[in-house]
């Protein structure tokens, strides 16, 4: 018998992945009907919703268990700890099988991409909620609360407490931010003062492109349109990045103004957050917050009681699809479809969410616009380099002593930041994730900045103990997977780079294998529809530029089959009584 579903009454004030997300949580899955219900209530083709389940990875066609497991598989936070496999001993303490639901229903099994938990060792999500710090023996006392079906409730509370762990502080994160205090500076000045601030801070965005914000302030404000809007992209993505959940939770409040203080000057009345699947944990933090906002006028109608300010900000949050870290595919996610990168131009300060005029900007960007306000545009220029002003929040983890949170002045070099978090013994460094850039020794004087070494913020160090073919397979397998599988090059590409690893992991790789990952890195890296495309295949250049050995020797000349055909066919020419050419073909 079909379960009875509940009908949303108010389907058009809800967004999509939240109607959905409410329908998984109820029946652990959505389901055909479901689906076809979803499309009645929002008046959209069930081709359309079906699209969307099928593009998210956290959104499940079959059930999950009641306790559902994700573990982290990043090479930071992943389940392989101090050389165990966290998740081959939960399956076998749980009797279920990885990507499964056990038979009963209890429990179901799976891996995903890193969930920012990078400073806290090995990580899993168990029914949206992080659990950090684990082992062989922590593993153990989670099964064991599964199989009495204890709630979570009553699971140790340490168990879920995710602590910030910040190292250095800077210009932004020193900075005491008082509710209120830049809105209520920014409304004493006109909109194109507020822009000359911003514009002489030279602030440019945190996300790793650095394009210049008052630039694209200035372009939103000026493009046409029946409204503006202002999104907060709050989906980083790129494992061993995880500096917004510290932003998220202890610096919030300056990002709100930041957002205001952009929607006053383009002219926005509406403004999105954009909130990872794996930091659901967050939202009633971030809600509460919000609320704060409203009641004490400084979001909503006539904020501050200036009559002609209207701005208030709604929270989205994805369902697990790295690609929408992406602004083009964040926005299309906004609307509700697969979360696929536009064409570009136009961008979308002129045709952004429903085609109109939209200033996408991450988190600490907002941030950092916020505090430029309240203290002036010479405070922020007083650190960092000619090009590249202020400071930059990294997340540092990897094989080093104190993994955590560190903010620098622009101009810092890696040499200073491994130093810092006492990094031992170190062969290399992945800058900006697996889409950034991987340096060796050498490189280690270079600096962090626009002009040099270009981040989001992360920091992966990888010790000299460490295969660096195996961090190279584990990003070609995290491209692979995270594709949104518009165009050839990133779709077929990554999976070929993929399996060209794999060959040669299993031993099976020849020289002509290490020609065609050269080919396919550039192919991807050329050719690919979007900019994330683009970097896809940045890892594998830089390897076989700066550690050529780490693969190439692991390569035959010729592959030779490592077995004897003669001696595995001996017993089947005896038994046949055939030895002729034609039974070995047979």
């Amino acid at each position: 018998m079909n379960q009875r579903l509940p009908i949303n009454s108010d389907s058009k004030s809800e967004h999509l992945l939240h109607r959905l997300y409410a329908l998984q949580q109820q029946c652990l899955h959505i389901s055909p009907e479901a689906i076809r219900q979803v499309a009645n209530e929002f008046n959209l083709p069930v081709s359309q919703i079906t699209a969307v389940v099928a593009f998210y990875a956290f959104f499940y066609q079959q059930p999950c268990g009641r306790y559902h497991i994700l573990f982290s598989n990043c090479t930071s936070c992943g389940y392989l700890a101090d050389g165990e496999n966290l998740l081959l001993q939960f399956s076998q303490h749980l009797d279920v099988a990885p990507g499964k639901t056990r038979l009963d229903g209890l429990v179901s099994l799976g891996e995903t991409s890193c969930i920012g938990l990078c400073d806290h060792g090995a990580a899993m999500l168990i029914n949206g909620l992080p659990i950090i710090e684990l082992d062989a023996n922590r593993i153990e006392q989670i099964a064991q609360l599964i199989i009495t079906e204890t709630p979570l409730t009553n699971w140790p509370t340490e168990w879920f407490q995710v602590n910030d762990i910040v190292h250095k502080q800077g210009l932004m994160l020193s900075e005491n931010f008082t509710v209120g205090s830049s809105l209520k500076r920014a409304l004493a000045s006109s909109a194109d003062d507020l822009l000359a601030i911003i514009e002489e801070s030279a602030l440019c965005g945190r996300g790793g492109a650095g394009f210049n914000t008052a630039k694209k302030w200035r372009i939103c404000q000026q493009a046409s349109g029946s409204a503006h809007y202002v999104v907060c992209n709050a989906d980083e993505g790129e494992p061993g990045t995880f500096k917004d959940r510290l932003l998220l939770r202890s610096h919030v409040e300056a990002m709100f103004e930041g957002m205001a203080l952009c929607a006053y000057i383009i002219g926005a009345e509406k403004g999105f957050i954009y909130l990872r699947g794996e930091y659901r944990y967050l939202l009633p933090h971030l809600q509460a917050v919000l609320d704060q906002y409203r009641q004490l006028g400084l979001l909503g109608n006539h904020i501050c009681g200036d009559v002609a300010f209207n701005f208030d900000i709604e929270i989205i949050v994805g369902a697990g699809a790295y690609i929408c870290g992406e602004e083009s595919a964040l926005i299309e996610s906004l609307e509700g479809k697969p979360g696929i990168p536009r064409v570009r131009p136009p961008f979308p300060v002129t045709h952004g969410y429903l085609g109109q005029p939209t200033v996408v900007n991450n988190v600490e960007t907002f941030i950092a616009a916020a505090q430029i306000v309240l203290h002036g545009s010479d405070w922020f220029r007083s650190v960092g380099t000619e090009q590249s002003t202020g400071s930059k929040i990294l997340s540092v983890s990897g094989d080093c002593q104190l993994p955590g949170i560190y903010e620098y002045p622009f101009g810092i070099s890696v040499q200073q930041v491994l130093h810092d978090c006492e990094a031992k013994e170190v062969q290399a460094v992945q800058i900006g994730g697996p889409a950034g850039r991987l340096i060796g020794k050498e490189d280690f004087n270079r600096r962090i900045s626009f002009e040099d070494l270009s981040t989001g913020g992360s920091l992966l160090i990888f010790g000299k103990h460490r295969d660096l073919l195996t961090i190279n397979r584990n990003f070609a397998h995290f491209f692979a997977h995270e594709s949104c599988g518009f165009c050839t090059p990133c779709r077929v590409g990554t999976k070929l780079l993929k399996n060209n690893l794999d060959k040669i992991a299993d031993g099976r790789g020849t020289q002509q294998d290490v020609v065609e990952i050269k080919q396919l890195s550039d192919l991807i890296q050329r050719h690919s529809h979007c900019g994330l495309g683009h970097t896809a295949a940045n890892h594998m250049l830089d390897s076989l530029q700066h550690f050529p050995q780490a693969i190439e020797d692991l390569t035959q000349q010729v592959f030779a089959p490592p077995f004897a055909l003669d001696e595995a066919i001996k017993d089947a020419c005896r038994i046949t009584h055939r030895d002729d050419a034609v039974a070995r073909l047979k």
